[in-house]
């Protein structure tokens, strides 16, 4: 039997859930447009705690939302991660945040791009085949409306997380299925992650860094012109 604390905080869904070998015993997130994870996520934890009647010390491993999405989301939740791994010397186990969002949804044929906002008109994707298995690597990509047309004259495509949202008025391909309301959570990483577990398939705690695909850039303010 295994008991895993699942994280997911790298998009504006704060998730936390616990898991019976793969099974949802509670699961506690908060969707509400803003980036509260630093307030909300140890209450999360300790209220699913609370709701199954489990101690930290009942956890036999922390699996947290590895990323690409928010920088301050990601780093939320790792160090959380962390310090749980580090304090209850459990494993640590990573989950990509892509790989999560595409098993929210289960088509019988088609392709699955789960989506997530980077910035303007770009976004952070992958393919997946029905199976949820990754065929096409995960990318950076500025959208227009070619984009993803290699996959689209090979059926139906079903797009989906915040990402894809904002693509519904470029890519108008007739193929092109999009799935409103789905992002990354805790729920989807139960399964992920109990199979990781199974196979020792775990991270250098002292080590491990989120996956951001692309570096942190600050853009300065402008300048104010003097006013006399």
């Amino acid at each position: 039997m295994s008991i895993i604390l699942n994280i997911e905080t790298a998009t504006k869904n704060c998730s936390v859930s616990i898991a019976q070998n793969g099974r949802i015993l509670a699961l506690k997130e908060l969707n509400n447009g803003n980036y509260s994870h630093a307030e909300v996520l140890h209450p999360f934890m300790m209220a699913i705690l609370k709701e199954t009647n489990l101690t930290s010390n009942n956890i036999d491993a922390v699996a947290v939302s590895k990323g690409p999405g928010s920088y301050t989301g990601l780093r939320i939740g790792v160090s959380a991660a962390k310090g749980l791994c580090f304090a209850l010397q459990k494993p640590l186990i990573s989950i990509e945040t892509l790989t999560s969002l595409s098993h929210a949804i289960s088509v019988d044929n088609g392709l699955i791009i789960p989506m997530l906002d980077a910035r303007r008109m770009e976004v952070y994707a992958a393919v997946y085949n029905e199976k949820n298995i990754q065929i096409r690597d995960i990318r950076a990509e500025i959208m227009d409306e070619n984009s993803f047309s290699e996959y689209l004259a090979l059926g139906k495509v079903y797009f989906l997380g915040d990402g894809a949202h904002k693509c519904k008025e470029i890519i108008t391909h007739k193929n092109a299925v999009f799935i409103d309301d789905k992002f990354p959570s805790a729920k989807e990483m139960a399964v992920l992650s109990y199979d990781k577990y199974k196979k020792s398939d775990t991270e250098n705690v002292a080590y491990f860094e989120p996956f951001y695909l692309k570096d942190f850039v600050v853009i300065p303010e402008k300048k104010k012109k003097p006013t006399f």
